[in-house]
């Protein structure tokens, strides 16, 4: 299935965006540019004053004590304005980003569940890791050096200029090979840059979908079929980035060559100009330098080309999902009366012509608990997921409450529904910090009474700074029953009126399966709980199940009923209880 890849912003809205990022920070963009310009400006006097002493020592003059003076004091006024330059330049440039940031999380966060799938998990997150890096990394590095440079070549053109304007003229001729260099990699490395990035958005689903579905891929014996993918997707990302660094490498070589016609030409216009008396040694020496001056600043800003284009891709994936518009919202959404889920004729294609549910009808009553049954892919995730407002069915009604999901509005049906799956996340940060995620105001007591309530409150203290010890990456490692008691205490801290859960004890061992249908069965206490069953154990608690297959219900009723019955879940209880007989 071709992947519908998250949208990228246009180069023109690329660039939009970015000065609306900058208009509010005026003050501070103009503070740093003056204090740039001065930093610069005195910067330029060390090359006519090396002249002076050049032109002191030519007369035969030993009066050397207040040029070298002036050296001192300039390089150090120089140092200190460019270093607070760099400082509030750097200051402006983490501010935008940190806006930019806000404002693509704040998107992603909101995006439907729906249109993430659609793109693959991996291009959204080869956006908020390896895109933000890149765009970070310019912001810090190339930014302050973009800005120092493009000043630096412009305040020494103008001392050329002022030394004699034939010097500037010879400077001029590097121009075109520049010039040339830059547009001839600009046209080359746009679409080389654009296709690294979605290369790598790929090779990052891949992985997802190799790690992610490691069991299946191994009980499946499909090993070889996905390292392949892995490999092809891989391969393709690295060819890329060769790409790139050959471009580089021969847009290098065409700055080298401007250097060396450049140079050449202030320096046998300095030797004209001297000879016929125009100009002294010392001037033509301080023209030699300002233009070779000029090598670090012409080649970091051509140089950071190679940055801008990267980070131009970058910033404009970025940029095309912080521009998605908000899910729309109903004018006058209406408030669910109750906790009950009511399911017509509902019938799901994520392909056209495919199918995967068929005409479900399903009547749930607040507080009542169901579980779904199935063999794999009889529709059990999907139904959770469409009732959850994930997807919206292909044709039927889902109502909550009474209210259709589309008279409710995605932010009311997030407050009505949470859904909790098998893959579930412990954030980085303390513990207390994960768990407010689902209520920013609720106070430590708070959050010990959801511990307690899902039997996490033992180990939660047994853990040496408590609520406060560190999780997720770079702090301490949870166990898989321990995440998903992380989770459920944040169902019970959300509160949630109707609860979905996907399987979210199927990964976890016999001994932490126990503990977590426990902790499940408190977590749905009082709410309307739909339990995806994984172990059939979960379904025999339940007030009444529902057995799908192929995507249609064809068993309903009670654990003791549908044992009765003789049909197919009674084949899947006889089968599961007798393998844990065994």
């Amino acid at each position: 299935m071709t992947r519908e890849l998250l949208p990228t912003a246009s180069g023109r809205r690329t660039l939009r965006a970015v000065v609306d990022l900058l208009r509010p920070h005026r003050t501070l963009a103009a503070g740093a540019l003056t204090v740039m310009v001065a930093a610069t400006g005195v910067g330029l006097l060390t090359a006519p004053l090396l002249g002076h002493l050049v032109d002191t020592a030519a007369a035969g003059r030993a009066d050397f004590a207040a040029p070298v003076a002036l050296l001192g004091l300039v390089a150090v006024v120089r140092g200190a304005t460019n270093a607070w330059g760099l400082a509030l330049m750097s200051r402006l440039g983490e501010t935008a980003l940190a806006a930019l940031r806000e404002r693509f999380v704040e998107r992603a966060l909101r995006m439907p569940l729906e249109r993430v799938e659609a793109a693959g998990a991996g291009d959204l997150t080869s956006r908020v890791t390896n895109d933000v890096s890149v765009v970070a990394r310019t912001v810090r590095e190339g930014l302050p050096e973009l800005s120092r440079s493009a000043l630096t070549i412009a305040l020494t053109l103008v001392g050329l200029a002022v030394l004699d304007w034939r010097f500037l003229l010879a400077a001029l001729v590097a121009v075109p090979v520049q010039a040339s260099a830059v547009l001839w990699y600009a046209r080359r490395a746009i679409p080389v840059y654009a296709a690294q990035r979605e290369a790598v958005g790929a090779q990052q689903h891949q992985l997802l979908d190799t790690i992610g579905g490691a069991r299946t891929v191994r009980a499946f014996r499909l090993g070889d079929e996905h390292l392949s993918r892995v490999r092809e997707r891989s391969r393709a990302a690295v060819e890329l980035w060769l790409a790139g660094i050959r471009l580089a490498t021969r847009f290098f070589a065409r700055l080298n060559l401007a250097e060396f016609l450049g140079l050449s030409a202030v320096v046998v216009t300095g030797f004209w100009l001297v000879r016929d008396g125009s100009a002294t040694i010392g001037t033509a020496t301080a023209a030699a330098l300002y233009f070779h001056s000029l090598f670090n600043p012409i080649n970091a800003a051509l140089a950071l080309v190679d940055d801008a284009q990267s980070a131009g891709a970058s910033l404009a994936r970025l940029v095309g999902v912080a521009d998605l518009p908000a899910e729309p919202e109903p004018e006058r959404p209406a408030a669910p009366a109750d906790a009950s889920v009511k399911i017509a004729d509902v019938g799901h294609e994520y392909l056209p012509g495919q199918p995967v549910l068929h005409g479900v009808d399903l009547s749930i009553a607040p507080q009542e608990r169901v579980a779904l049954v199935g063999a794999s892919g009889a529709g059990k995730t999907t139904l959770a997921k469409l009732v959850a407002g994930v997807h919206r069915p292909t044709r039927g009604s889902i109502a909550l409450g009474g209210v259709a999901l589309d008279e409710l509005g995605p932010d009311a049906t997030r407050r009505a529904v949470a859904l909790i799956s098998q893959e579930v996340h412990v954030f980085a940060g303390s513990l207390a910090d994960d768990l407010r995620l689902a209520q920013p105001d609720a106070d430590d007591e708070q959050l010990r009474r959801a511990l307690a309530e899902v039997g996490a409150l033992g180990w939660v203290e047994a853990l040496p700074a408590g609520l406060s010890t560190v999780v997720g990456e770079g702090g301490r490692r949870l166990t898989v029953t321990q995440a998903q008691q992380l989770a459920l205490a944040r169902l019970v801290l959300a509160d949630p009126p109707i609860a979905i859960l996907d399987e979210a004890t199927a990964e976890a061992g016999s001994a932490g399966a126990r503990e977590l249908e426990a902790a499940a069965a408190n977590a749905l206490r009082g709410r309307t709980g739909i339990v995806v069953a994984h172990r059939l154990a979960q379904a025999a608690a339940a007030d009444w199940i529902a057995v799908l297959d192929a995507g249609r219900i064809v068993e309903i009723g009670t654990h003791d009923q549908l044992v009765a019955a003789d049909g197919r879940y009674a084949a899947l209880w006889a089968a599961w209880s007798g393998s844990r007989q065994r």
